[in-house]
């Protein structure tokens, strides 16, 4: 049985409508060791001939077999797989890859190799063959800097890597001088004298023919006629055996990421091209998203401030003979009761009583009415998340002494003071002196509307018992009417501390009585608890808990009305939440849209990169590359582009966070979440939009990739 067989071999090349015959019946037999040259002029389908031998291109009809096996019933793979163990080519143009080092040249077809061994195993066979063809000392050198002939060793290295049965030669000396020309064949008679390698070379010159021991000479796709000087000896190379279908072809992870970056490198100019869009939307979705993240947390910050996610308990109504007297007008909240809230309730923060008055602030010769005069505890600033610009904030020994001091807001103190210092400052309520002991920090306006710096706060207690003398501020009218007393006829007005004035609760005095002996009696009732949840999830929670609490603090059972009411901001919390989410997620989208751009932008680069790289795709496939392989290649390729191009993105988007807070002074916050999600979007991108230009590498003809220009 002969190394190779053809029998009756067509071969038909159709340009449109047209078809070329190159080949017309050939039919030939060469056996193992044969030193077998291919001549002819141009045009006469040597290199056809040639190319088909090799599994390189398939014939139109008739039949070809190698070591026994019809390679035309061979698929692609198998055929490459064929090339890769079987046989080793000598291009008439080297077909070297650029930028890349003699030895790795040498080394690419064991990239390939199922059972190549390991990497320092394969640079050792590549070292030995480049020390026997001469160019040991130039093997870290690139095709550039190599001459002509050093080139050529390189290439006859490349092709006997993997010991191949067959080496073809297609115008090995046609780049070549005389001198080097002459070196390059004595190479191939040494290869095929002592090593037993089949040689099959192409040529056109009678010079370099007479170097075979066979000559083949081809006329307008048909044998002419044949000569054969010396039967060549047999090869004592073992046969290999039929190559067996891969189910599953991959490089090694190692060896796969090595040949990608090897690849990259080749040119690195076009690759920073590539990353560049990836590492814009990168950097754009790190640095929207944590600018973000701080203006989102800075509103919800500014939001608590306002008040919104603040829980506000008010006692109930009193009723009679079926008139409500509106809400407040029974007193039923204590100090106790927010005390209580604090301690039981998990969800809640802090909280804080409020007794509320309305009168005349004066100062010297100048007066204003605030919005707000509230008696309060020093919890309050925590509840309103309020911090003061000057001075200190009353303590719970003021108020347990109802001490006479005050803290002021920002818009009271400039119609008051009008540029001087209030702090120790004295003011008078109603007659009653305050000092000054400190002054709030800016707020602005709720969200009502309403100027939250014009307040004045003060000890609770000093506001009941010393400014207001009860605890309603703003008593529904109704209510006091249903008293049986006119205040204008009574003579001593501090009969009028109780919450319910009740005409059966004492002996009936007359005036004279009541105004010799005043019941200085106080109601430790407030007219409201302000409480803040632990976070703005939780309001609910919190309202249920402080529900729950009151109405057993209160002793009302199952069934019964509430003596209280407990409201919160939820409508006007998730109003302004939600703008502040939306402009989260707008930023967002913008910067995905980046990201999605820099994928169209890895596409388009890696579509303009398999065009450039034609010829190489093909020198891959022509030394053994499997479709799947360069499919496998080409996607590392991308997805390694997309991971480099992903860290220089975080580090360039954390570097913007950096700049805009530093120099702007804008809120940001880290996201460990976005640069995770960006650095595996990345990824995802390069596997999803490269897919298709390594797909497309995938199926190209190796023939007509090598022929490519």
């Amino acid at each position: 049985m002969g190394l190779i067989g053809l029998k009756d071999i067509h071969k038909t090349y159709f340009l449109g409508e047209i078809s070329v015959p190159v080949l017309r019946g050939v039919s030939l037999r060469i056996e193992r060791g044969e030193f077998v040259a291919l001549m002819g002029v141009s045009g006469s389908g040597k290199t056809t001939l040639m190319n088909i031998l090799g599994c390189l291109d398939r014939p139109t009809s008739g039949s070809y077999t190698i070591e026994g096996v019809d390679a035309g019933k061979l698929s692609n793979d198998e055929r490459a797989l064929i090339r890769n163990r079987k046989i080793g080519f000598v291009f008439q143009n080297f077909n070297l890859l650029p930028r890349t080092s003699a030895i790795d040249n040498v080394m690419m077809p064991l990239t390939y190799s199922p059972d190549s061994g390991s990497a320092a195993d394969g640079r050792k066979r590549a070292e030995e063959l480049l020390h026997k063809l001469g160019i040991s000392d130039q093997m870290e050198n690139e095709p550039s800097q190599l001459s002509g002939g050093q080139q050529q060793r390189v290439a006859i290295a490349r092709a006997l890597i993997n010991n191949p049965s067959i080496l073809f030669a297609d115008e090995p000396t046609g780049n070549l001088d005389s001198q080097t020309s002459e070196e390059v064949l004595r190479i191939f008679r040494r290869l095929n004298e002592e090593e037993g390698v089949t040689i099959i070379l192409v040529t056109h010159d009678p010079g370099v023919a007479e170097t075979a021991k066979r000559v083949i000479r081809i006329h307008d796709g048909v044998i002419e006629s044949e000569t054969n000087r010396d039967q060549g000896k047999g090869n004592s190379n073992p046969v290999l055996q039929t190559p067996k279908k891969q189910s599953k072809v991959r490089l090694r992870p190692v060896r796969m990421l090595k040949t990608a970056l090897n690849g990259l490198r080749r040119n690195v100019m076009r690759a920073a091209l590539t990353t560049l869009g990836i590492v814009i939307g990168v950097a754009a979705v790190i640095a929207m998203m944590e600018i973000g993240h701080g203006s989102s947390t800075a509103i919800q910050k500014t939001i608590a401030s306002m008040g919104a996610n603040n829980l506000m308990v008010f006692p109930g109504t009193a009723s009679s003979g079926g008139v409500s007297f509106g809400a407040g007008s029974v007193m039923t909240l204590t100090p106790e009761d927010g005390d209580a809230i604090v301690a039981e309730c998990p969800s809640v923060r802090s909280a804080a009583p409020i007794v509320r008055a309305r009168a005349q602030v004066v100062y010297g010769h100048r007066n204003w009415v605030p919005s707000f005069i509230q008696g309060t505890t020093p919890e309050y600033l925590d509840v309103r998340e309020w911090s003061l610009d000057e001075g200190e904030m009353f303590s719970e020994r003021d108020v347990r002494n109802a001490s006479k001091v005050v803290i002021l807001g920002r818009t009271l103190v400039s119609e008051l003071f009008q540029g001087e210092d209030p702090i120790g400052k004295e003011i008078r309520i109603k007659n009653v002196t305050f000092k000054v002991i400190g002054v709030l920090s800016s707020k602005g306006a709720n969200m009502m509307g309403m100027d939250q710096d014009d307040i004045l706060l003060a000890p609770w207690t000093t506001i009941k018992f010393r400014v207001t003398g009860s605890a309603l501020g703003n008593v529904n009218q109704s209510a006091a009417a249903s008293s049986s007393d006119s205040t204008s006829s009574q003579v001593n007005t501090l009969n009028q501390i109780y919450p319910n004035t009740q005409t059966n609760l004492y002996p009936q005095q007359s005036a004279v009585q009541a105004a010799d002996t005043p019941l200085p009696i106080r109601f430790r009732s407030v007219d409201q608890i302000l409480a803040a949840a632990s976070s703005t999830a939780e309001s609910p929670s919190a309202i249920k808990q402080m529900t729950q609490l009151l109405r057993e603090r209160h002793r009302i059972h199952p069934g019964e009305a509430e003596d209280f009411n407990v409201r919160d901001m939820t409508e006007m919390m998730k109003a302004l939440s939600s703008t502040a989410t939306m402009m989260t997620n707008l930023l967002l989208a913008v910067a995905l849209i980046s990201l999605l751009v820099g994928g169209v932008g890895i596409m388009n680069i890696m579509l303009v990169s398999v065009t450039e790289r034609t010829r190489e795709i093909g020198l891959r496939m022509a030394v053994g590359a499997r479709s799947g392989l360069v499919l496998q290649q080409f996607l590392v390729e991308s997805v390694v582009l997309c991971f480099f191009g992903g860290f220089a993105g975080i580090v360039i988007g954390e570097g913007i966070s950096y700049l805009v807070t530093t120099l702007l002074h804008w809120p940001i916050e880290l996201s460990v979440e976005a640069i995770f999600a960006a650095f595996f979007v990345s990824a995802a991108i390069g596997m999803a939009f490269g897919y298709y230009p390594a797909w497309k590498a995938s199926r190209l003809d190796p023939i007509i990739a090598l022929r490519y220009e």
